[in-house]
């Protein structure tokens, strides 16, 4: 084991042993990072993903998203909802691009996507054709009954003011996955978040809200989430050929 992998691992056992509710995903996240500063974000996100299989007799995953202590195991908890954190005060946003990798780990551990990779630009060369982040939903060796791949598409966009953009391109990218996600700043104006989480229910979108001001702690939160769609097998097999070494290898 890598030092500063071991180092986050034994941090993160050392402040599950005094949450006898657990502590869920980001929340953990959020307290590792003050007491690890000199380690990259990314780091340490691995770090915690890892942990059920790191140290199976400390740390177990009793439903997703949540990490508690082998010691709390059985007993019954009331676990509370976590508000999402306010934003950190900049006079400049982080550039979208900053939130892809963050994205991509939030639906691995959250969609229990096998693997989740930053696309965006125009890698597919449509317009409105080429999602921020794509994950894939696959069965694993282990699994008794082997379900079908799913692929799973997110739009981020730290600009509030471009919810209705953001609703097209996530409706575009039901033509070749099967979930589809919209992810925008959780301050974006509150009429605007209200219609945009009705719209998304109604045709089945998924909505997660985050705080656009801090790319070290996003704090991700669902608002909704996405219905399985059909989407068009030619359509998918064209674009996974591009990304076949990424999610598929």
């Amino acid at each position: 084991m890598q030092p500063k992998k071991s180092r986050v691992i034994e941090k993160a056992i050392e402040l599950l042993a005094q949450e006898k509710d657990g502590i869920r995903y980001a929340n953990l996240l959020r307290k590792l990072q003050p007491q690890l500063p000199d380690l990259k974000p990314a780091v340490i996100q691995a770090a915690v993903l890892s942990l059920p299989a790191e140290r199976p007799l400390d740390v177990i995953k009793p439903e997703k998203g949540l990490f508690l202590h082998t010691k709390f195991q059985g007993q019954k908890t009331i676990h509370t909802v976590i508000a999402p954190s306010p934003a950190i005060a900049a006079p400049i946003a982080p550039k979208e691009h900053a939130f892809y990798e963050s994205v991509a780990r939030f639906f691995e551990e959250e969609e229990d996507c096998s693997k989740a990779c930053p696309v965006g630009g125009s890698k597919f060369g449509v317009k409105w054709g080429t999602p921020d982040v794509i994950g894939v939903q696959k069965a694993r060796e282990s699994d008794v009954v082997k379900f079908p791949t799913v692929i799973l598409s997110a739009e981020v966009k730290v600009d509030g003011g471009a919810l209705v953009t953001a609703f097209g391109q996530a409706c575009a990218y039901t033509l070749f996955s099967h979930k589809s996600y919209i992810v925008v700043p959780a301050n974006s104006q509150k009429d605007d978040l209200d219609r945009l989480e009705s719209l998304c229910v109604t045709m089945g979108l998924g909505l997660v809200v985050f705080d656009h001001m801090n790319s070290d702690n996003p704090n991700f939160t669902f608002r909704a989430r996405s219905r399985q769609f059909n989407p068009h097998p030619f359509y998918v097999n064209i674009n996974m050929k591009q990304l076949e070494k990424e999610l598929f290898h």
